[in-house]
């Protein structure tokens, strides 16, 4: 079935996480109710990967990643590049990832995040799909990794819940890669997101729920699902002074521009 309307596609959420795996027909249900007719499922652990991709296969709105979240980059440290590849080749898995660094957190010690991401890097050069950037109280070295990459071969990628500086916005997009924003952006004490947000190129950008976290306004304090990216959407429509409907049609081309592998609604 082919959706001429805009609709809008929720670029990373967390299907199979306790408080949206146990009720998920009903969370795609309120999706499509919300106009949000696609979701990619992102995955954070290897050992997790089939219960994943059995939603992707099972749901024509899913679509998935493969990968290792930094927070696992200890739990699961002889992930190697073919294990990423070959499940990179299945029909719908369309990025890789998440992977990158988590500096805030460090539950996962700062040179072995790093090797998992170069590996991603990797894995996004030879499999061709885009890669999906978790990068946090780590600009410097996020940047660093992904321009060397860059050096070696080309790729392409998101910057997903985008919380960094300006600069580190400017420095993505000059590489080619996109910025997408969660709830995160409609929150009171995000007056510095907001306004990078304000300059983001509309041909760059993607919006997010990362759910079931981050529930935007005006249902903080809710777990969160696909549903809400619509509130984050028209809060970035905002932000940007166009209509919700425009914003809507552009990220999804986004999206599919970007998801290249994804299957069109």
């Amino acid at each position: 079935m082919t959706h001429e309307a805009p609709y809008l596609v929720d670029s990373h959420c967390h299907l199979d996480f306790e408080g949206l795996i146990e009720d998920l027909d009903g969370v795609i249900a309120r999706a499509r109710e919300a106009n949000v007719l696609r979701m990619l499922a992102i995955n954070t652990r290897l050992s997790t990967f089939e219960r994943l991709y059995g939603l992707a296969e099972g749901y024509p709105e899913i679509c998935c990643s493969v990968g290792v979240h930094p927070h696992e980059a200890e739990n699961e440290p002889d992930t190697g590049l073919e294990a990423l590849l070959e499940r990179a080749a299945r029909p719908e898995v369309v990025a890789i990832g998440e992977s990158g660094l988590d500096y805030y957190y460090d539950n996962a010690p700062r040179d072995q995040q790093q090797i998992n991401f170069k590996t991603h890097i990797k894995a996004a050069q030879e499999s061709g799909l885009p890669i999906i950037v978790h990068s946090r109280e780590a600009e410097g070295d996020t940047l660093g990794l992904l321009e060397a990459g860059l050096a070696a071969a080309p790729y392409t990628g998101v910057i997903h819940c985008f919380t960094a500086s300006q600069a580190f916005a400017e420095a993505a997009l000059k590489m080619g890669f996109y910025i997408s924003l969660s709830g995160i952006v409609t929150f009171k004490n995000a007056a510095d997101i907001q306004a990078t947000a304000k300059t983001l190129p509309m041909e760059r950008l993607l919006v997010e729920t990362d759910s079931p976290y981050l529930a935007p306004v005006p249902v903080r304090g809710r777990p969160c699902e696909p549903a809400f990216v619509a509130h984050t959407a028209a809060f970035v429509a905002g932000l940007k002074g166009i209509e919700p409907e425009q914003l809507a049609r552009q990220t999804t081309e986004n999206f599919y521009t970007l998801f290249s592998k994804a299957e069109r609604l």
